[in-house]
């Protein structure tokens, strides 16, 4: 199916960039003299190996509309157009499949936002860049929000300027590419145009003033020879920071604005390529990229009599500011080639790198502070000193992949035509590090030394570490990893002129838990030129990510009293969780399949429906925060030895008031169906009019909880909250209808996306708040000066809808604490409409 430099970018990353593109390119240059003067004459020009081909099918000239699968493709026009200069928003409004919930206070999450697929988990979808595995993000989303304990891929550190196309396939896909492609695949297409140069200006803000946001982007493509391309994008973009928080009633007299709740304030920089070089018979091609975006967000205020604020600093309370700094780099190298007339290799080896570092201003390490000089001697007095910002700490993420894939056709007498053959092996290397912080980001006082009383201003137990987002310690630190290996075979056959059959299996061996096999079937009936019945049947699984297999961490959260708590995020397979009697993740294993129908009575008309289920075992899940005891088992207080409360007396030793970790303890069935259906009009004066309505229906339904545990049954270790979360934290519906009018040089864009109701109590336990489901519009009016100019004005959201507001009784004290329109779940944030102008132009 198919559809649809304001400021000067950051030096170090475009100096970097800059080195990187020229060496390559330098290459590129070296290469193509090479190959000029060594191919002989009949062999200048390579064998054109790609064909019409979208991902899904490894058959050769395989459209998306010949697929027995549902493959949505999103064209740059479309990209171009939807009048947003992020990756992930452009889906959300083109793609109602795809969900990118808008969160703030959420630590990293703020900066990287947790995208999914048919309101499955992030990192239960596969992301590919031209084809090949796209690395994971190293953030691990610890906080309430969409994607709670999970790691995917970070879909924003690509840039808009540099894709081609994105393609959607929205159905299980494990068989055919690997761990995660559960719910689905995304292949982002980048370009590989030469001989132009495309410059992209935009420039807008939010209805209430704040948010400015100005991006510049440059594409610019090289011919490298005579059949050799260098495709090269840089861009920049900087969004200022929205706050909609309502004036704080509770925490500070006279009421005030204390929070900050919206985006946060960013500054992103990317520099990608995507190269080709024809060689000998075949064609070495390399691409990838490098960004950094530095995020800008705050954390929970702390009012001027809170224990955790030092009256010296900070009178009048204070708000922690968490400065994050991402930067993601990959690159991939391969030689695709024939193998005799009708076969064809490919070899690539695949490198990225994610790095996440946290670091906090406008803060204190309260012990610091109070710590006394001699404990001996209380009449020595405290330090009465504490630095107000630290490097908190870094995540860093490696993957490197290695894969030889071999396609073509067999003759085996059987059907209509040739079977489409394709089988490969894949080598992948997953490593994960955390870097420990400043040691006044973790430490309690200057010693560490748990032994020594050091009180804050309340007389309570002063807390470890800065206030906000603490650093991870060496005792987090972490640098480890894992491999696997897998073969795969992937056929194909038309075995009638109307019926075509496909077959699909993998097999994969992890270094630390073992082998899977993953199977898939799939057919596709024509039964006229006008109408064809499709569908699938899949097995899948998703591997532990290394992120949850080696994660670990100390923070400030709030427990189910609503108060600000020392959190431990325990390690997998660490003495805290066998304590528990918590087992070693596994994989994750999946069950799914769609059935549709194709009906295309004519040029201008396309209309699918497809109806799918997935169900999945063994689920991967963040538990709920698991609390000490008030009262013992016995219904007596707790003993002195907590011999009568075992969770206190796991974590009396370490010192926090609540812990978490990963355990594979529930499954899920989530069921639904998408619509897409397509009608264009072509008038006499040659203006047209192209109509497109997309609906999708999804729920998930978490079928049974488990637990290892003797100590914590399952709806303590996964409790009611987190299960509303998974079941309706994301829209269930999300609807999109639009329609672009052209004539002459105008265009005109009118497009309205539903998002559904949406629930959570992870902060009101017990009380389940549900927002209500809203429409929003965006329009657009663009001019084409010339064939090379275009000037585009619009609004999205423009009658500036917003979330409903939080229920000031069953929400509270949240919403006397300016939390307005709610927080875990939304889908589409709390910024209001938003205005902008884009110029492009080429030469």
């Amino acid at each position: 199916m198919s559809r649809r430099f304001a400021s000067r970018p950051q030096g170090r990353v475009l100096a970097c960039a800059c080195r990187w593109g020229a060496a390559i390119l330098g290459l590129s240059m070296t290469l193509t003299v090479w190959a000029q003067e060594t191919a002989p004459p009949d062999q200048q020009k390579a064998k054109t190996l790609e064909g019409v081909q979208v991902v899904g099918s490894r058959a050769k000239d395989r459209t998306a509309a010949e697929t027995p699968a549902p493959v949505d493709v999103i064209g740059r026009e479309q990209l171009e157009s939807a009048g947003v200069v992020e990756v992930g928003q452009a889906l959300q409004m083109l793609e109602p499949s795809f969900n990118f919930s808008r969160t703030f206070v959420s630590d990293g999450t703020d900066t990287i936002r947790p995208a999914t697929l048919r309101g499955l988990g992030p990192d239960q979808v596969l992301v590919l860049v031209n084809g090949k595995r796209r690395h994971q993000q190293a953030l691990v989303n610890v906080q309430q929000t969409i994607g709670r304990g999970s790691a995917g891929t970070d879909i924003n550190a690509i840039p808009i300027s540099a894709i081609e196309r994105i393609e959607v396939l929205r159905d299980g896909a494990a068989a055919q590419y690997g761990s995660d492609a559960i719910s689905g695949v995304i292949n982002i297409v980048l370009k590989k145009q030469v001989g132009e140069t495309n410059v992209s200006l935009t420039g807008g803000k939010t209805y209430k003033g704040d948010g400015f946001t100005r991006q510049g982007g440059i594409n610019t493509g090289l011919r490298l020879g005579h059949d050799g391309y260098l495709d090269l994008t840089a861009e920049y973009r900087h969004r200022d920071p929205t706050n909609r928080a309502g004036p704080d009633m509770l925490r500070v007299d006279p009421p005030r604005v204390t929070q900050k709740l919206g985006d946060a304030d960013t500054k992103d920089a990317y520099f990608w390529l995507n190269g080709g070089l024809p060689i000998a018979r075949g064609e070495l091609y390399w691409f990838g990229g490098i960004s950094q975006r530095k995020g800008d967000s705050f954390g929970f205020f702390r009012p001027a009599g809170d224990n955790r604020t030092i009256p010296a600093l900070y009178p009048n309370g204070f708000l922690p500011n968490i400065a994050t700094n991402v930067k993601d780099a990959s690159l991939a190298v391969g030689y695709r080639g024939p193998l005799g007339d009708k076969w064809d290799y490919d070899v690539s080896l695949i490198h990225g790198r994610s790095q996440f570092g946290f670091n906090e201003r406008q803060s204190a390490n309260v012990s610091w502070w109070y710590e006394p000089r001699d404990p001996a001697n209380p009449a020595a007095g405290i330090y009465g000193s504490s630095p107000t910002s630290a490097n908190t700490g870094t995540l860093r993420l490696n993957e490197t992949t290695f894969n030889v894939d071999v396609r073509g056709p067999i003759d085996w007498g059987v059907g209509h035509d040739a079977l489409n053959f394709a089988t490969g092996v894949e080598w992948r290397r997953d490593n994960y590090q955390i870097l420990p912080g400043d040691p006044v980001s973790y430490a309690y006082g200057r010693t560490n030394n748990r032994n020594i009383p050091i009180v804050g201003q309340t007389g309570d137990i002063a807390q470890p570490g800065i206030q906000g987002f603490p650093g991870f310690s060496p005792t987090e630190a972490v640098n480890k990893g894992r491999h696997n290996y897998a073969l795969y075979v992937d056929a194909e056959s038309q075995v009638t002129q109307r019926l075509l059959l496909g077959a699909a299996a993998r097999y994969e061996h992890y270094s630390d838990f073992g082998g899977t096999t993953t199977g898939k079937l799939s057919a596709r009936f024509d039964a006229s030129d006008e109408f064809a019945v499709r569908g699938t049947l899949a097995t899948g699984f998703r591997a532990p990510g290394v992120q949850q297999l080696f994660y670990s961490q100390r923070s400030t959260n709030l427990d189910p009293s609503g108060k600000l708590t020392d959190t431990l995020t325990a390690r997998q397979d660490s003495a805290v969780t066998r304590a528990f009697g918590i087992q070693p993740l596994k994989q994750e294993t999946s069950q799914s399949g769609t059935a549709g129908i194709v009906y295309k009575p004519g040029n201008d008309f396309t209309l699918t429906v497809d109806v799918f289920r997935i169900d999945i075992r063994n689920r991967i899940i963040f538990s709920s925060n698991i609390v000490p005891e008030s009262v013992g088992s016995d219904g007596n207080p707790c003993a002195a030895n907590n011999a009568n409360c075992p969770i206190r007396a796991i974590l009396a030793p370490f010192g926090v008031g609540q812990v978490l970790f990963f355990t594979n303890a529930i499954n899920t069935k989530t069921q639904g169906i998408d619509v897409v259906a397509e009608k264009g009009f072509r008038f006499a004066d040659s203006s047209t009019l192209d109509l497109t309505a997309l609906l999708n229906y999804n729920k998930t339904k978490v079928t049974k909880r488990k637990s290892q545990s003797a100590i914590l049954p399952p709806d303590k270790l996964f409790d009611d909250t987190q299960v509303t979360l998974i079941e309706q934290g994301q829209p269930r519906v999300h609807d999109v209808l639009q329609g672009i009018y052209r004539t002459g040089p105008w265009d005109f864009t009118l497009r309205g996306n539903y998002f559904g109701p949406v629930s959570g109590q992870g902060f009101t336990p017990g009380v389940k708040q549900t927002w209500s489901g809203k429409w929003l519009a965006d329009v657009a009016v663009g001019y084409h000066f010339s064939n090379s100019v275009k000037l585009t004005v619009g609004a999205d959201n423009v009658f500036d809808t917003y979330p409903d507001k939080w229920d000031p009784k069953t929400g509270a004290p949240f919403p006397q604490l300016g939390f307005t329109y709610g927080w875990e779940t939304l889908p589409f944030g709390v910024n209001g409409g938003y205005y902008y102008a884009k110029l492009d132009f080429k030469f």
